[in-house]
């Protein structure tokens, strides 16, 4: 005879759902950096972003993915370029704006990437 256990809530280590979430986890609130978040907390705060979630994703600082994706770069074309840390948005439209060499140069680098990529996907048999 088996016993029925109460089913435990699915949680994730807070840099985790800090990665989910597009946000740098140290610029998150506390009480968000010190515990497990679970997965209906984590889908609560994607469905209804806190006043704190809203105004990170906004105005950042930004994690390496979102600030190579918001200037359509790789993140190793990040690190090429010598940005290794956080951008704020205002940052980002300061290097959008000046548009040095070295974006120019990684943004053709990616759009070759994404045109190879999908050159390869379009010859994969379909199954």
């Amino acid at each position: 005879m088996s016993t029925s256990k109460a089913k435990t809530p699915q949680t994730m280590k807070p840099a985790t759902a800090a990665k989910k979430l597009g946000i740098l986890l140290s610029a998150a609130p506390a009480e968000f950096q010190e515990g497990p978040v679970s997965r209906t907390e984590l889908n609560a705060l994607q469905a209804d972003p806190p006043p704190w979630l809203a105004e990170l994703r906004r105005n950042g600082p930004h994690p390496r993915q979102v600030v190579a994706a918001k200037l359509r770069v790789s993140i190793s074309g990040l690190a090429r370029a010598g940005i290794t840390g956080p951008l704020t948005t205002a940052e980002i439209e300061d290097l959008k704006a000046e548009n040095p060499d070295w974006l120019e140069r990684e943004r053709a680098t990616q759009a070759e990437v994404r045109k190879q990529e999908l050159r390869l996907k379009q010859q994969r048999p379909k199954t």
